[in-house]
């Protein structure tokens, strides 16, 4: 029994950087998105998405889905901010307050922040929730659907 205890805590232990390994790979693929966003850039943030997406947010038609959803998701924002005088969007995540990494999909959800300037006046929008469901493929994480949540 003592053997089996012995290898049972060597096999906890020597898992955990395999995890922190997988939370940081998710991750990174997050910001990559976040990141396309921030700098404009939506071959950056379509590349952090997966070929079939589902993505839910605060602007009509508040939802998009199948293939391509994350390219329409962004000429439809451009179109929203156009037409409301946005400029300048830029958005903060906070530290994730759920990374769960179970085999090849993940959950995550955290935080964020969205600033922009209304017809040239700053607006902050603090406490959203942003929650991101990816799936790893032969090509590594990919993102297969987020919720914004305005708060």
């Amino acid at each position: 029994m003592h053997k089996l205890v012995i290898a049972l805590v060597i096999a906890v232990v020597a898992a955990g950087p395999a995890v922190a390994s997988e939370e940081a790979d998710v991750m990174a693929v997050v910001n990559q998105a976040v990141d396309g966003f921030n700098k404009g850039d939506i071959k950056m943030l379509t590349s952090a998405c997966a070929d079939e997406v589902s993505i839910i947010d605060e602007f009509s038609p508040y939802e998009w889905q199948g293939a391509g959803a994350c390219a329409k998701w962004s000429s439809d924002y451009d179109n929203d901010a156009k037409t409301k005088g946005i400029t300048e969007g830029r958005v903060t995540l906070g530290k994730p307050s759920h990374i769960d990494v179970v085999g090849d999909r993940a959950y995550v959800v955290g935080s964020a922040n969205y600033s922009y300037k209304e017809k040239g006046k700053p607006v902050k929008e603090v406490g959203s929730i942003f929650t991101v469901v990816l799936q790893k493929g032969t090509d590594g994480w990919r993102i297969k659907a987020w919720a914004w949540s305005k708060h």
